[in-house]
């Protein structure tokens, strides 16, 4: 199998060279394979010359994993055929993939807010989540098999039944959504997903689908101090469910959402006049799937009980209305960025999670930034994202500091440093942090075993 071609013209490397960090690299070509054969063709050669390599996919990645620190990029673009239902290249958009099964009456749970940017061997990479990784978990329990080249240019299918082909080093992961470090898994599709492009390029995916919902009713519901909202889920999570699994039919088993995302006060200010003008401490969107009629009644119950501001509750219960709402959700990491861009300094922003007994004081050193912030995500898994708006470089300055303040009391309180976003290049001195030396040093070894030339991923992760 002859190699694709090697791209070296500037005017198209720039368009690789960065991912949604704003990160910059450097790469001295281009390949674009067509074909899992092509992309063992480039492996094997690279490791016969010694060439790093880093996987790049859509490059909405917020931890430079694609950004690569010279050698070759190896984009997955050209990988994008459906199969079947639920047998898809990796190189598909992974809303595109879910929009075409839907059509099918069918349902791939993970949905990271890039969904409709990011690919699916992407969102298998990362370990992707979501809003709806409450109710059903990251992509990891969705993926039944998965097709890679390993560094050393061999061509696997790998299930759970698969056995690594490297000794893994185990370890104990925080119990919390974590995303992390390598998986502690002896399998290698585990040890696979959630690994960026260090262990393996995935090539194509097997997926684990479920019936499509039929109706979801989502409800935008404001709060009027932390003590409500803190109560109102504490009687959420009372009647969950077992992660994973659908709560279609058991909508009478208490309160059932799929999704449970949160708005503070000041990311209220950063979108009104496309909400409410309420008296609101914080917000908080809710799905709930349901089979006929909308459990509507009992919701509305629940909140009062705990002081919600159940006049100013927006419901939608149709695809046009809870997609208002979805935009109102995307509009917030988009405002920011903007805001970002404005002042000429790099995001500073939080991926943390930690444990339920946690939250509130999480979310307390959260109001404590000195300094203009924002803070919202997934209230459900404890899993919120503090951006910090800083203004000058001396502000951005002292987010960093803020921001590693709050990472180490994170990890403190049994949490994790990265909770969706994985580890990529810029979080590597927070998960040594988070695990120590020693175990850095074991994944240093798992890789050598792997990729003795260290071509892979070089720098991502240890």
């Amino acid at each position: 199998m002859s190699l694709p071609e090697l791209v070296t013209d500037p005017a198209i490397l720039c368009g690789y060279l960065s991912d949604a960090s704003n990160s910059q690299g450097t790469a001295d070509g281009l390949v674009r394979p067509a074909c899992t054969a092509e992309v063992a063709a480039v492996i094997r050669h690279c490791q016969e010359h010694a060439i790093p390599v880093t996987v790049t996919a859509r490059r909405t990645s917020t931890t430079g994993a694609p950004v690569p620190q010279g050698g070759w990029l190896l984009s997955t673009e050209k990988l994008a055929t459906l199969h079947a239902a639920d047998d898809a290249d990796a190189g598909i958009l992974l809303g595109e993939y879910q929009s075409q099964i839907e059509a099918l009456g069918l349902f791939f749970p993970p949905d990271p807010t890039s969904r409709h940017e990011c690919s699916l061997g992407g969102a298998v990479a990362c370990n992707a989540s979501g809003a709806r990784t409450y109710a059903y978990g990251p992509t990891r329990p969705w993926i039944r098999q998965v097709e890679a080249v390993l560094p050393d240019g061999s061509v696997v299918v790998a299930d759970r039944n698969t056995p690594s082909p490297w000794p893994v080093p185990l370890w104990r992961e925080p119990q919390v959504k974590t995303a992390a470090g390598y998986f502690p898994a002896t399998n290698l599709l585990d040890l696979l997903i959630g690994s960026e492009g260090t262990l393996g390029v995935i090539t194509r995916v097997w997926t684990h689908l479920l019936p499509l919902p039929k109706h979801v009713l989502a409800l935008f519901t404001f709060f009027p101090t932390r003590a409500s909202l803190l109560g109102f889920l504490t009687e959420v999570r009372a009647t969950r469910g077992p992660v994973g699994t659908p709560s279609i039919g058991r909508e009478t088993d208490g309160l059932r959402p799929r999704c449970i995302e949160y708005f503070d006060r000041r990311s209220l200010d950063l979108i009104r006049g496309r909400v409410p003008l309420t008296e609101a401490d914080s917000a908080v969107l809710f799905e709930i799937e349901h089979e006929g009629d909308p459990p509507l009644d009992r919701w509305v119950e629940a909140l009062q009980r705990h002081g919600a501001l159940v006049e100013d509750t927006i419901v939608a219960d149709d695809d046009a209305a809870r997609a208002r709402l979805h935009a109102i959700r995307h509009a917030l990491p988009a405002e920011v960025n903007e805001i970002i861009a404005r002042s000429g300094v790099r995001k500073v922003g939080t991926d943390f999670a930690v444990p339920d007994s946690a939250l509130a004081e999480m979310l307390d050193l959260y109001d404590d930034t000195g300094m203009p912030a924002v803070c919202f995500g997934h209230l459900g898994d404890n899993h919120l994202h503090l951006n910090f708006l800083p203004r000058t470089p001396a502000e951005w300055g002292e987010a960093k500091d803020r921001y590693m303040q709050l990472a180490r009391r994170a990890v403190a309180l049994g949490g994790t440093v990265s909770a969706e976003h994985g580890i990529g290049r810029m979080k590597r001195a927070h998960l040594a942090m988070m695990v120590g030396e020693p175990q850095i040093e074991a994944w240093r070894a798992l890789r050598r075993c792997a990729d003795p030339n260290e071509i892979l991923g070089r720098g991502v992760m240890v």
